[in-house]
């Protein structure tokens, strides 16, 4: 079957294809998100699948479970009620403007359903293309309980005119994040990233932020998932 536009979406015995064009990415009947943009993310051939338990977060925040839109409550009962595999993982697909308070609501229903990580759908450098068809990518983020020690924690805080970024609770320029990273982890045998970023940033500054560490060598990045107080 060929897509007729550079963004479209082929069923396939019942099977979604991802196709992508100009950075978006659809889903079934029509629901499209305009996913942040990533260089480090890793090939999640998995989410392509039937059954794949995949979690859309629109621009206004909105949620959905696989194609039906649902509030964070009702989220974290539909993930209750609906059996999985074992080993299945979930695939959050959020849009790059989203509030990242929304997608930290699907972070912290995902470790309610025992869920220790998440993949956080990406779109590659190669989307851009017109017409071009890419396997899914995403970024893999731990969400479990962090008991290691020698931690590095960078901190997005919205700003009136920009937003902040601390490591390790002295202010960066956010350019300099990579950098830093990779200072802090020089001879360390532990490279670990909690990352923390409060409710109004926008999503992609977060993908930026965790591309940043894997870049740096990060070999894990733990998101917080628990509420702004």
């Amino acid at each position: 079957m060929k897509c007729l536009l550079s963004v479209c979406l082929t069923m396939l015995a019942g099977t979604a294809i991802f196709a992508v064009g100009g950075g978006r990415q659809a889903l079934q009947k029509g629901i499209s998100v305009q996913m942040a943009r990533s260089s480090h993310a890793s090939p999640m051939p998995e989410a392509d699948r039937e059954n794949a338990w995949i979690v859309t977060i629109a621009a206004g925040g909105q949620l959905y479970f696989g194609t039906d839109e649902v509030t964070a409550d009702g989220l974290t009962e539909q993930m209750k009620i609906h059996p999985r595999e074992r080993d299945a993982r979930l695939y959050v697909k959020a849009d790059s403007r989203a509030p990242f308070r929304s997608v930290r609501q699907v972070l912290r229903a995902a470790r309610v359903d025992l869920f220790d990580e998440v993949v956080l759908l990406s779109s590659q450098p190669e989307a851009e293309r017109p017409r071009t068809v890419v396997p899914p990518e995403g970024l893999e983020v731990w969400i479990g309980d962090e008991v290691a020690s020698n931690l590095v924690t960078v901190q997005i805080e919205a700003g009136q005119q920009a937003l902040k970024i601390k490591v390790n609770n002295d202010p960066i320029d956010s350019s300099a994040l990579q950098s830093r990273l990779a200072q802090l982890f020089d001879n360390r045998t532990g490279r670990i990233v909690i990352l923390k970023a409060s409710g109004a940033v926008p999503y992609a500054r977060v993908v930026q932020a965790i591309d940043a560490s894997r870049a740096a060598g990060a070999s894990r990045i733990t998101m917080v998932v628990a509420p702004e107080v």
